[in-house]
Parts: structure tokens; C-alpha cells; sequence
């Protein structure tokens, strides 16, 4: 293993399916850890350090979604549920839960390599990735609201409101053009990468997900352009700041 080398925790019960996933990453070159039984999932995530877990769910339905719901709460680690249950009400329960994407079995090797590393390079951007605009110490703030990526945090109305980085980095980025309008494809590609291959519904997911948490404001609201896609619809100035004096 070098220095740079990523980590994947496969968590799988069943044995021939997890090794097979294991045998595709691991010739990807990279780490791996296999974990069998869903209530060991969350321990074996904060003792491996994972950047990314596979939620191969041959667990009993609501336990894996038990597993997706505390494995978002518990840490940032981006969370890919691959299943078999293909209707749409089943992806859109597990991203309602904080995955950042959900495959359906059977999948081609190539198609699920190429979802981990889209993945991997929105939550680990080389330096030649990063946007012009996403520099180290901005944040932006409003009379009841502050978004700041240098340490992915958000204070609403006086409270720390915890988010998971890709929810931050909407928000943020919204904050930032605001009353700009946003079609999803335009979202989607800006925040999940030109190769994201899951469905616009995400950032509908997403979009659900910051309402529930900032459900109203008399600065600022995220709107609904019917037929169009979101913006972030403000009655006050923005302020923009790098953290410099």
C-alpha cells in the first residue's frame, strides 16, 4: 500500500459477491476490508478509515437502511448502495438517507469503478480538480446563515447544523449565485462531475434534504422553478469572504 492509496470497506454477507467486489477493487489497486455482518459495519468503518463504502445490501431491507442511516450520521464517508432492488422508491429511500449513489445488480465492473472514482474525486480533489472558485477559507454569509468549505460547516440562525459534504457543497454553491437559476443537469454537473451517471432525482433528494433542515427564513429560501430546476432566492446583498484582513 502506498501513502495515496484509497480505502473501500465492502460490506456484504454474502461471501462469493463480496469477494468478487473485492477482487475488482483490489486490482484497481485499492485497499479493501470485507465485513460480513450489518451490526459490525458501523464499528469496522471507524476502525478502518475508509474513503468510501460499498453497502452491497444482501442484508435484510430494513437493516441495511438502518446501516445507511447511521453509517451518514456517524461520519462523512461517502456511502454507494448496490442492490437488487431496482424500483425507484427503493434508490430514492436510500438516498434520502444520505447515500451518495445507488446502483442496481447485476453491474458491470467498469460501470461500478467508474462511480467510486467520480465519487472519490468530488470528496478527494486533486489539486489540478479543484474549481477556480472553491479556494481554501471562503465561506458565505447571511444575516441568519454562514457556509464556510474550509471546514465544511454551516450555522443556522445561532446553531451548528450538521451536513453531509455533498448537501454543504450545494448549499454553498447556490449561496454563492444568488436568485441564479439552476436546471438539475447544471447542479449535477457542477457538484457530482460531468460522469456522474445516477439520475437527476438526486439533487431532487438532496434539495428535500437542506429544506427539512432550514425550513424557513426571512433572508433567504431554496425555490422550486417549475420546469427549470432551483435557486437560492435572496431579499438582501451577499457577502463573500476569503478569511483574509
Amino acid at each position: 500500500m502506498t501513502d495515496t492509496q484509497q480505502k473501500v470497506l465492502i460490506a456484504d454477507s454474502d461471501e462469493a459477491a463480496a469477494q468478487l467486489t473485492d477482487f475488482y477493487l483490489t486490482q484497481a489497486l485499492y485497499e479493501t476490508r470485507v465485513v460480513k455482518a450489518a451490526d459490525k459495519v458501523v464499528t469496522e468503518c471507524a476502525a478502518f478509515s475508509p474513503d468510501l463504502v460499498l453497502l452491497e445490501a444482501i442484508f435484510p431491507g430494513r437493516e441495511k437502511l438502518q446501516v445507511c442511516s447511521e453509517l451518514c450520521r456517524q461520519s462523512h464517508v461517502p456511502v454507494i448502495i448496490l442492490s437488487s432492488e431496482s424500483e425507484v422508491s427503493d434508490r430514492v429511500q436510500g438516498l434520502d438517507l444520505g447515500a451518495d449513489d445507488y446502483l442496481a445488480k447485476p453491474f458491470d465492473a467498469r460501470e461500478l469503478l467508474a462511480r467510486i472514482r467520480a465519487i472519490l474525486r468530488r470528496y478527494h480533489p486533486s489539486e489540478d480538480e479543484l474549481p477556480m472558485n472553491d479556494l481554501t477559507g471562503e465561506f458565505v454569509k447571511y444575516p441568519d446563515l454562514t457556509v464556510s468549505l474550509t471546514n465544511y460547516s454551516a450555522l443556522y440562525q445561532g446553531e451548528t447544523v450538521n451536513l453531509p459534504p455533498k448537501e454543504l457543497e450545494l448549499l454553498y454553491f447556490m449561496a454563492s449565485s444568488p436568485n441564479q437559476v439552476f436546471s438539475r443537469e447544471q447542479l449535477l454537473d457542477r457538484l457530482w462531475g460531468f460522469d456522474y451517471m445516477g439520475d437527476t432525482r438526486t439533487v431532487d433528494v438532496h434539495i428535500k434534504r437542506l429544506r427539512e433542515k432550514f425550513r424557513s427564513s426571512q433572508y433567504w429560501e431554496i425555490k422550486t422553478v417549475w420546469g427549470v430546476g432551483y435557486k437560492f432566492e435572496v431579499k438582501i446583498p451577499i457577502t463573500k469572504d476569503n478569511g483574509k484582513k
